[in-house]
């Protein structure tokens, strides 16, 4: 009996060791990947200084950016669990704390499009997998508005991850968290369409705007990265839209409020997303009525 209880003592702690060793292994791998410095090619951008483009940029910042980054820019806690750490949006301003000083045009064009730091380090959820699609002129305007807001002093400190979100980082269960190592650096960019209510310009602002981040590759539904947020419902023609118009869709974009009555989600990030014009939102409607029906796929 004790030569068996022995035994069993030894394999249960040579599992137990096992599993530390697993659990080691999986944290330096995330960080590994964490740490990774990513060398992307030389990149030119013209960025404007007329009041004309720093409005323009304003719109689009106030769409992509204000979300994480905050009204000011200066920063804001974007995700916060004692069980899985704290993620921020940095302070993008000149002020303490901020990177404003530090970036060039080309620095601020490899954290937008590539996802990369000054340092070559990859930025966390830093949605550069949708953004890689944005027209020299939009991305150019945003640069051009974040060189002017003026500086915020704010100290966001650095990321802090737990241990049991490095496992579920390396599980795949938030997704691409780190859209750097999901974009060919090199890659050539496709032409984007002329401005204007029109399918082309639609798909545009609906591959910019990460819509598929949350609704899947075909837009049928998907499960979103972040944690606790519910699935992203079918906006194919074959989904819950079907019903909507597109003064129905409009509507809801700028209220967050559905035609049959109820809050949209404070998941769906409608608040920035119904910071487009009318007409803006008329082109993403006629690019969701246009993509093909698909059941739903969402989980």
């Amino acid at each position: 009996m004790r030569r068996a209880l022995k035994w069993a003592g030894i394999v249960l702690g040579g599992l137990v060791g096992l599993v530390v060793l697993a659990a080691v292994g999986i944290y330096v791998f995330a960080e590994v990947r964490l740490n990774r410095t990513y060398a992307s090619p030389p990149l030119s951008l013209s960025v404007p200084t007329d009041s004309a483009a720093v409005a323009r940029g304003r719109h689009w910042a106030s769409v992509h950016c204000f979300g994480c980054h905050g009204e000011d820019l200066g920063g804001k806690v974007v995700f916060e669990d004692a069980s899985l750490g704290r993620i921020s949006g940095g302070n993008l301003t000149s002020g303490k704390g901020g990177v404003g000083k530090a970036y060039n045009d080309a620095d601020w064009a490899r954290a937008i499009r590539g996802g990369v730091r000054l340092d070559g380090k990859p930025l966390l959820i830093m949605p550069s997998k949708d953004f890689f699609y944005l027209s020299d002129g939009d991305l150019a305007d945003i640069v051009a508005y974040v060189k002017s807001i003026p500086p915020v002093d704010r100290e966001m400190g650095k990321r802090a991850l737990t241990p049991l979100a490095h496992m579920l980082f390396v599980a795949g269960a938030f997704g691409d968290m780190l859209a750097a190592e999901a974009i060919d650096h090199s890659a050539t960019r496709p032409d984007a369409p002329s401005s204007g209510v029109s399918v082309a310009y639609g798909a545009y602002l609906a591959q910019t705007g990460g819509c598929r981040g949350c609704h899947g590759a075909e837009l049928s539904g998907g499960k979103s990265a972040e944690p606790g947020a519910p699935p992203g419902p079918n906006l194919t023609p074959a989904g819950g839209l079907a019903s909507w118009s597109e003064g129905d869709f409009v509507t809801a974009m700028h209220t967050g409020v559905r035609p049959q009555g109820g809050q949209v989600s404070d998941f769906m990030p409608w608040k920035y997303m119904g910071r487009m014009s009318d007409d803006e939102l008329k082109a993403v409607w006629l690019y969701l009525k246009s993509v093909p029906e698909k059941e739903s796929t969402a989980p």
